[in-house]
Formats: C-alpha cells, structure tokens, sequence
C-alpha cells in the first residue's frame, strides 16, 4: 500500500494488473486494476444493497452464513493454489487458513441471534428505555496478505452477521486469494452488492483506500496490517469522524522464568517464531529468559530451530518455506547484521536463496539493537537476557508494541501474576503467541492497533448501540 493516501483521480478505461508467484516470477494470478471510480460504484452497490440485507431476520442471515462456510470449504483446492502462488505459502498453511477461516464465518453465524440489548431502568413515569444494538451500514474491510483467508474472512463475516454491507479492499499481493471469498459468499446466495470486492494495482493502492474511506457510504472501517499505514488510515477517517477498528503490527515477546519447562518453552517458541516464516501479527519476536535458565534454554532452541530446514514450500518437505519478497528477505537481514554489530550471536542462521531464508536465532540482543525494537516479519527471533521476573517484564513491556505476549512458568499463579503486568491484548500462561480461534476478543494495545475482532466482541465493533425510549402514561411539563 502506498504510503500517503491520495485523492481520487478521475475514471479511467478498465486495466489489469498482475501478481507474481515470489518464488518462481511467473504470473500467478490477473486481476482487474481498479481506480477510485471504479472502488467508488462497489460502495454504491453495497449500499443499495443495506436495506435488503439488514432487513433479513437473524435466523435467515445465519442460514446464508452457514451455507457460506461451506462454499469456502468446497473451494480448498482454488484456494490453496491462489496461496501457494501468490504469496508462496505452504500447502499446510493454506489449509489451516482455509479452517480457521471457515470456522470464523461459523461463528459470526451463531452471534446472529445474540446481537442484543437491553431494558434500562428510567427515573421517568411511564417510560420504558432501551438499549438497542443495530447495523450501522456499509464497512470498509482492508485485510493483508499473511494469513489471506483468515483475514480476509474476519474482516467481513462479522459485519455480515450483524447485518451490515461490507467492502472488502483485496490485498495487492493475493488479489486472486481475496476474490474467492467474495465468489464463496456470492455462491451461497448472498444478496448481490452486500459483499463487494476491491482489487487494485499497488501503485494505485492510496487513491483507491482514500476514495473509500471518503465515499458518504463507508460508515466504518477495519484494517489489519501495518502500524505505518494504519495511522494514515486512522488520520484520513478521523477527518470525516468515521470509527476503524486496527488491528497492527507487534513485537511479541515470550517470557521464560526460571522454573518453566524449558522443553516445553522451547516447542512453543519455536512455533510462535517461524509458523509462517515468521509472517504472522502475533509471530514471537523476542524470547525474554531469566540468566538462571537462559544458557539451558538457548542450547535446547539452537537444536530444536537448527533442525527446521527451509525448502521449496511447493514440494511440501521441509517446515519453513518462502517468504514473500526479496524486501523482507533484505528487510531481516539488515536487522541481523545490526544486532551482530553490536555484539549479539548468532545460534542459527544461513544465507538466503532468494526468498528461501533460513530460520536465524541471534542470542544476547539487547534494548539498543534494532532487533529488539523493530518488527521483522520474518524468520528471525532475538535472545534477551533477563536478570529476574521483574526485569523481564520490563523488557516485554519496553516496545511500542502490544498484540500478543506469552509467559512460560510451572506456578500458574505466578504467571497469571506476571500476564497482568504485560502490556498487550492477548497473553498465554505456557502457550506460544501464536494462538487464534475465532470466538476470542482478538486485538492489541497501544501501536498494536484498538477494538476487537471475534466472538461476542465483534458485536460491539461493528454495530450501532441506539437508545430508544416509548412513553406509555400521558407527559407532565414544566412549560
């Protein structure tokens, strides 16, 4: 996505733009290069197609939903090709998107009928009050690349649910990934326009998310992506007072005390660090240990990490596959050979094949080095060294970040007593940070982003909570 979102430029005749396959460059997918006219009449048509849809009785739109979730599912084969091509996922991931995702639209389907209110007590005679919870209109869903169909799914099944029109705004590197959900819905009898796809070329990615955010019609946003251009996005829909739930980037760090089980710290490490490469919001960043354990711990995650090979993730042998570009592949790199500038070591590592990049582990970073600080999104984790439980928390909590955190001790008191202190949405007494299902509150604190996704949570972001009174005795006035 571009950096600054521009404004709408005039219509132009229909192009189209092509994603390549990160691994191989050829073409793997074409897809229609829309400008902000074009993104505009997708606005229009969601919006025409809101009273139909929020009309629909809760029972209906749950049925549709369900009907949904299986045409999802019964395209697996598309879906797990457009993956693999275009962003160079592994088969094994693409099919655990394929899911979760599935389950995510179930469960939006079973919070139809939960979308409640209330009856609040009013000092006024005669007076029945009501707390109402009711669609609030179109919403705009801008989803990534990493997991496309888990998030692409979550930025739109909820809203659905709750009755709203949505606007889903592809991902330029999985546009082919993203319109199958829409085609999946299409499938199972979703009224047309009530689910609306953007594609675009990335060179038009800022006129075409500054046209929708601008359109009279988008009432809300949801974006899950960068912390850089979630601010943008936040800054362009605060000038027409319109909400965004954010769900951005993070630093997670796993804390490991002195009397965890390191075998066991040392498997969910291992997972939370490189499931994906690395390329996941909640991906362990940092591994924070205490000096008692820290030697014993880094001598059990250098051979459990040095034994996970990076492959062709086409030919399905091998743990880690590609990572998306050659930018993240120089982005990490960068990273590594600053922390070992300036002193830290490295346990495992290698040099790149291209966008095959081998897990690395750089032991003994520390607060100056950027490793500590930035995300990386790929498949690299730093070691700090932390004198006790106090001084790991404070190097958890020394980020701008808060997404997902994990602890790992054999006192369960203990670590609900340190999950406490973190400061992050989501934290995990001895499980990795990698952890999703679709009925959890689902989001971060401070540059990590605001508002929830899933669950009963889901309801309060994407609807409109009205106060609604009937008088039923005649009015006494002053005047």
């Amino acid at each position: 996505m571009a950096i600054e979102l521009a404004e709408p430029q005039p219509e132009s005749g229909e192009r189209r733009f092509s994603r390549r396959n990160p691994l191989t460059g050829e073409v793997a997918s074409e897809s229609r290069a829309m400008n902000a006219a074009d993104a505009s009449k997708v606005a229009d048509a969601a919006s025409a197609a809101f009273p139909e849809w929020s009309a629909l009785g809760p029972n209906a739109r749950r049925a549709l939903l369900m009907k949904a979730a299986a045409a999802l599912e019964a395209k697996a084969p598309d879906f797990i090709d457009a993956m693999m091509n275009e962003i160079g996922a592994t088969r094994g991931w693409a099919g655990f998107n394929l899911s979760l995702a599935a389950g995510i639209v179930r469960e939006a389907a079973a919070m139809t009928t939960q979308i409640g209110g209330e009856v609040i007590p009013s000092d006024k005679p005669g007076c029945i009050a009501m707390a109402l919870r009711e669609p609030v209109g179109v919403m705009l869903g801008i989803a990534p690349w990493n997991a496309p169909i888990i998030l692409g799914v979550r930025a739109v099944a909820m809203p659905l649910a709750c009755g709203n029109t949505v606007v889903l705004k592809a991902s330029e590197q999985c546009p082919r990934t993203h319109a199958l959900i829409a085609e999946a819905f299409a499938e199972a009898g979703l009224p047309e326009g009530a689910l609306g796809i953007v594609t675009n070329a990335p060179e038009d990615a800022g006129e075409v998310v500054g046209a929708l955010i601008d359109h009279p019609a988008i009432r809300r946003i949801n974006f899950t992506g960068s912390t850089h251009v979630g601010k943008i996005i936040a800054r362009r829909a605060a000038e027409h007072l319109k909400p965004v739930l954010l769900e951005l980037g993070g630093k997670a760090p796993l804390i490991v005390l002195d009397d965890a089980d390191l075998d066991e710290a040392v498997k969910a490490a291992a997972f939370g660090a490189f499931m994906n490469q690395g390329q996941i919001c909640m991906s362990t960043e940092r591994i924070i240990v205490v000096d008692a354990v820290a030697d014993a711990f880094a001598a059990k995650f250098k051979e459990k990490v040095g034994g996970m090979i990076v492959g062709d993730p086409r030919e399905g042998n091998t743990p880690l596959g590609a990572v998306v570009d050659q930018k993240t592949v120089d982005h990490v790199r960068g990273l590594i050979d600053d922390a070992l500038s300036a002193g830290a070591e490295q346990l495992v590592g290698g040099q790149a094949d291209g966008v095959l990049m081998p897990a690395h582990v750089i032991d003994r970073v520390t607060p100056d080095m950027k490793l500590f600080r930035d995300e990386s999104f790929g498949p690299v984790v730093g070691l700090i060294r932390a004198r006790d439980e106090a001084d790991a928390i404070a190097l958890a909590n020394d980020t701008e970040y808060g997404l997902s955190a994990a602890v790992f001790t054999r006192d369960t008191a203990r670590g609900l007593r340190v999950a406490k202190q973190i400061k992050s949405g989501i934290c995990h007494i001895n499980g990795p940070t990698v952890h999703d299902e679709a009925q959890m509150p689902f989001g971060g604190v401070k540059a990590s982003g605001y508002g929830r996704f899933g669950g009963k949570a889901g309801i309060d972001s994407f609807t409109e909570l009205r106060w609604v009174t009937i008088e039923t005795q005649p009015g006494h006035f002053p005047i």
